[in-house]
């Protein structure tokens, strides 16, 4: 008996407001800034100086800790384990995305290395995407939207067709277009730290808008079994 043909696909993933919301990594960075510096009280406060604009850094130097720099708190901030977790929808997006024998996850995600790799551990990603298929700037070399990042999937996993799933429209979409992806925003619920009412090409836009990772199962059960 002859094996069933499959259709594979690649589904790369954003990750800051992709994945989980970025504002959530920010709340956890702040709290264990105060927390180290014995300042947990003035939480509230501290994010609602971020939240006008201002810079909370400077705030908090100037008004409690002015011995110390605001290169110290930004190293904090940026290699700190944080407090974030998956909703429960976007784990059993995962979940079931990842157990399709059609589907290959990755992600590819700008910023530096230890601070993505921290997100990714205590999101618990590597349940459903190897290190190998992940792809971070500082590590790789090249930001979005440099063309390489997608390439590497497409070099690296023949497929017959590849998606990405993002949410900022200034960057996340203009390259995969370019490359015949097929390109996913997953729309602001208000929580985004990117806006996306933002003018930009048509080049820049993405081809499908979703509201929850959970229409991408939809996606995917419609597609050809060979």
């Amino acid at each position: 008996m002859t094996a069933k043909s499959l259709y594979p696909i690649v589904i790369v993933f954003d990750l800051d407001d992709t994945l989980y919301k970025e504002i959530n990594y920010l709340r956890s960075a702040f709290q264990y800034i105060l927390t180290h510096y014995g300042l947990s009280q003035y939480f509230e406060t501290f994010l609602q100086t971020y939240q006008q604009g201002k810079d909370a850094f400077e705030w908090l130097i100037s008004n409690y800790l002015p011995q110390i720099s605001k290169e110290e708190l930004i190293e904090l901030y940026r290699n700190h384990i944080p407090s974030i977790a998956l909703s429960q929808e976007v784990y059993s997006a995962l979940e079931s995305l990842s157990l399709n024998p059609n589907v290959t996850l990755g992600i590819i995600t700008d910023g530096r290395t230890r601070t993505q790799l921290n997100k990714i551990g205590a999101l618990g990603l590597y349940d459903f995407i190897s290190d190998d298929h992940i792809i971070i700037s500082e590590r790789f070399g090249f930001a979005k939207p440099n063309p390489a990042n997608y390439l590497y999937f497409m070099e690296n996993i023949e497929a017959q067709e590849y998606w990405y799933v993002g949410d900022n429209v200034q960057k996340d979409f203009i390259a995969p277009n370019q490359l015949k992806w097929k390109t996913i925003c997953l729309n602001d619920d208000g929580l985004n730290i990117h806006a996306q009412n933002v003018v930009v090409n048509d080049a820049y836009l993405p081809q499908i808008r979703i509201d929850s990772l959970s229409e991408l199962l939809v996606f995917a059960t419609q597609l050809p079994s060979a």
